[in-house]
């Protein structure tokens, strides 16, 4: 008579899960530096089709997916960038962190959401957000381009996530978030367009989406939590003086954090 093995443990479950989803990030996070590269250009500049050499970039996805190093002079074009040394350092620095970053943020979502059918959706919209931030940084900048299809893939995948089973939040409230959200920074930017990014209003939509898929509480948690970071960064580049009152900072990764900060605290009350 054949023994059959013991069911898998919860316990084992949820490690071989953190681990997956960390591979996966780490995985995607390679993937991301190139179109980092490529979407950092002011607003009336083209996207870069080449590296700093003038080597047209190849590759998956039209050359849009790899590493922040052209294959035909093995140059970082990160390090490359026109721009002197404080834009190599400044366009270098976030290149190297995504994969690293990336894999960080999956396995804490993994290891907060569990085995339900919203973690698929967190995992595929964790890079876009690593890129939007590393986007940002560099130019201050959140391109149409990223920001309105994430917001319509969150809305869209939330909806498929809620005809599974086990799920853990609701659409009708995501849908809600990201409109409540979107609209609160759209009143920001009208009362203070100099203060307040239009690309921030747009991003607004998506982590409204995903803050509110765990209810209203969840939600403003998150979107204080992105304030309060931004906040603290602000004065604290002001009494280093490194800049002052007026000095414009690229408040996404701030919205970001903090809406995986609010996240990572809904899933793992529910």
């Amino acid at each position: 008579m054949t023994t059959l093995p013991p069911p898998p443990t919860l316990a084992t479950v949820y490690v071989t899960l953190i681990a997956i989803a960390a591979l996966w990030g780490a995985a995607v996070g390679l993937l991301v530096p190139r179109a980092g590269f490529r979407l950092s250009v002011e607003p009336d500049e083209a996207w870069r089709d080449a590296c700093p050499a003038g080597h047209r970039f190849t590759g998956p996805a039209h050359g849009w997916l790899g590493g922040a190093r052209c294959a035909s002079c093995a140059v970082g074009v990160m390090a490359a960038a026109p721009g002197g040394a404080d834009e190599a350092r400044d366009g270098r620095v976030p290149g190297l962190l995504a994969s690293p970053v990336a894999a960080l943020a999956c396995a804490a979502l993994a290891a907060a959401t569990g085995p339900r059918p919203e973690l698929a959706v967190w995992l595929l919209l964790a890079p876009v957000a690593v890129l939007l931030a590393m986007v940002d940084i560099r130019v201050h900048r959140l391109p149409d381009q990223l920001t309105l299809p994430l917001a319509a893939a969150s809305v869209s995948l939330l909806g498929l996530a809620e005809l599974l089973p086990a799920e853990a939040g609701s659409w009708r409230t995501a849908l809600l978030g990201a409109l409540a959200l979107g609209g609160a920074y759209f009143v920001l930017f009208l009362i203070n367009p100099s203060g307040m990014g239009f690309g921030d209003v747009k991003l607004a939509l998506s982590l409204g989406a995903v803050l509110g898929w765990y209810g209203w509480e969840i939600l403003f948690v998150g979107a204080l939590a992105g304030f309060l970071l931004g906040a603290v960064y602000g004065l604290t580049m002001v009494l280093l003086r490194r800049a002052g009152r007026k000095t414009a900072i690229p408040f996404g990764p701030f919205m970001i954090t903090g809406a995986l900060a609010g996240l990572l605290l809904g899933a793992a009350a529910v």
